[in-house]
C-alpha cells in the first residue's frame, strides 16, 4: 500500500530538477517573447558609410603615443603577476591590455542619445 502511494506522489509532484527546468522555461519565455514580438516590428536602419576611396593618402606607420592608462594597467599587472610571467608573457599581457584600452576609448567616444535603442542579437 505504501509503495502505491509513493508512485502516485511521484507522478503528481515534480522533482526539484523538473521544477527548476519549468521555472527557467517560464522565466525565459516571459523575457524572450516580448523581445521577439518587438523585433518583428520594422525599425529604422542607419545607412552604412562608404569606405574611403583610394585617393586618400595611406596613413603613415608612426608608433602610437604611449597611453598613460595603458601604462597604469600594465604596472598593476606587473605588480600582481610579475613573479609568474616572463618577458614574453608580459608583452602579450600588455598587448591585450592595449586592445582593451583602445576598445574602451572607442566605447567612450560613441555618443548616444536618449532615443538610441540597444541592438540585440539572439542566437539559439
Amino acid at each position: 500500500m505504501e509503495d502505491s502511494q509513493e508512485n502516485i506522489l511521484a507522478t503528481t509532484h515534480a522533482t526539484r530538477r523538473e521544477f527548476a527546468k519549468r521555472t527557467l522555461a517560464a522565466a525565459t519565455a516571459t523575457i524572450i517573447l516580448p523581445v521577439v514580438a518587438s523585433a518583428q516590428t520594422p525599425t529604422t536602419t542607419r545607412e552604412a558609410t562608404a569606405p574611403p576611396t583610394s585617393a586618400t593618402p595611406a596613413p603613415t606607420t608612426t608608433p602610437p603615443a604611449p597611453d598613460p592608462l595603458l601604462d597604469a594597467y600594465a604596472e598593476v599587472a606587473r605588480v600582481r603577476f610579475g613573479k609568474r610571467l616572463d618577458a614574453e608573457e608580459f608583452a602579450r599581457v600588455r598587448t591585450d591590455l592595449a586592445g582593451n584600452v583602445r576598445t574602451a576609448a572607442r566605447l567612450r567616444d560613441a555618443k548616444l542619445t536618449n532615443a538610441d535603442e540597444p541592438d540585440f542579437i539572439f542566437k539559439v
